[in-house]
């Protein structure tokens, strides 16, 4: 069977017919050129209207992209012809494998596209012999089409939580849905101020928003402030990532101020390389860590006093009922209050000021997704990395996009990868 046959039964062209098939050397490789023509007495789509036209004239030979044969180039040359349209006056005419000026087929761009979730951009670029600039048009075509043709409805548990992704305290703000049966980014917007959630809820709509049963997040005083005005209808939790997160901070704080003192006072440092031996869960520790964190408790240090107050804080998810878990949150900040320990006691006020999200956490329970927003943090941070070369915040929004949108794909598409 020849190319031209394979051609036509993969990648059919109304009104077109595959010509003639080269095998070329070029310095860039061995590339396939594949001849398109018009077939015999098909007149030419107008480029404004969309009608069919009286041919006017042809201009030279176009290079069209095409899906990389064997590891070869591929590429369609056609003559773009010129039609002589009444309404819009002599204009080239619309050909059914690419859109406008562009040197890519469709084809072709759903294929990098699809590659570019696999590789970093860079090595996309580099195994299928183009551009990082083809890349990323070809992505940010996948993406305007995806987001034009997803659906909204339906969404009723959502988190919400920032992402740094410049120098300089340069934040995104993340919107994702969080239904066990859907997940996926929703909004990106920059900054982390409360315009920027509010920008999320202008875009689902007043109707759409209503339907909203849970909203997930952290204690940002700004995304607290928008749940309350926009939905405040749905139950609103407080992300035990976060919870955790925070906690783990003001221990690292208690650790390095320790080891401070304890350097100015000429002791033993004994606090040394003891960050994760006092952030990891003990399961979670190497045999060695283990036996380390076992020498290190023998001590009266603040350090260990909040090491011990962490753990006994983790009893507070296993709690099955509300009123339960209110008790001991009562118990543990009163206690955590008295330990003379600042960073604690900052972290124990912040938890008595938001003990009602707390609270919802066990109401929410197993509604919905609970760890999906961290989960999708952490992917965005690879993705950030994997699309290397992004410069502005609209390279970092289709990236995002591309990688966590779950965004739909053309139904028409006859080639599918990855």
């Amino acid at each position: 069977m020849q190319l031209e046959s394979i051609l036509r039964m993969v990648q059919p062209i109304p009104g077109f017919v595959y010509a003639r098939v080269e095998l070329r050397r070029r310095r860039s490789g061995p590339t396939v050129e594949v001849q398109v023509q018009p077939r015999a007495g098909a007149k030419a789509i107008c480029g404004g209207c969309g009608k069919k036209r009286r041919g006017y004239d042809t201009l030279p030979l176009r290079q069209f992209s095409f899906v990389p044969l064997w590891g070869m180039v591929v590429l369609l040359l056609y003559a773009m012809r010129r039609v002589d349209c009444p309404t819009c006056g002599v204009v080239v005419e619309m050909v059914p494998w690419a859109t406008g000026k562009s040197p890519m087929t469709h084809a072709y761009t759903w294929f990098l596209a699809s590659w570019a979730k696999v590789l970093s951009w860079k090595e996309t670029a580099r195994r299928f012999r183009t551009s990082w600039d083809a890349v990323f048009r070809a992505v940010e075509h996948a993406v305007r089409w995806g987001l034009k043709h997803r659906s909204l409805d339906g969404i009723r548990s959502i988190g919400v939580d920032e992402l740094s992704w410049k120098a300089h305290h340069k934040y995104l703000t993340l919107v994702y849905q969080i239904d066990h049966g859907c997940r996926r980014l929703l909004h990106i917007s920059r900054n982390r101020t409360a315009q920027s959630f509010h920008s999320f809820f202008d875009m689902l709509g007043e109707a759409r928003t209503k339907e909203i049963r849970f909203v997930a997040s952290d204690m940002w005083k700004a995304f607290l402030k928008v749940v309350r005005t926009r939905c405040g209808g749905a139950v609103h939790v407080l992300d035990r990532f976060h919870v955790m997160q925070l906690m783990s901070k003001a221990i690292d704080k208690t650790r390095r101020d320790e080891v401070r003192a304890l350097r100015a006072s000429g002791q033993k440092p004994f606090l040394t390389k003891t960050r994760w031996l006092l952030l990891k869960r003990p399961k979670n520790l190497k045999r060695g860590e283990r036996t380390r964190l076992r020498d290190l408790l023998t001590w009266n240090l603040r350090s260990v006093r909040a090491y011990l107050l962490k753990e006994q804080f983790q009893h507070f998810w296993t709690y099955r009922s509300v009123a339960g878990a209110t008790r001991f949150l009562k118990d543990w900040t009163r206690m955590a209050l008295r330990s003379r320990i600042e960073p604690m006691k900052t972290f124990a006020r912040t938890l008595r000021a938001h003990r009602n999200e707390l609270k919802n956490w066990f109401k929410a329970r197993g509604a919905f997704a609970a760890g999906a927003t961290e989960g999708f943090n952490n992917k965005a941070r690879i993705t950030t990395r994997k699309a290397y070369g992004f410069r502005t915040y609209e390279h970092a929004e289709i990236a995002l996009y591309h990688a966590l949108g779950n965004l739909p794909e053309p139904s028409w598409l006859t080639h599918k990868f990855c």
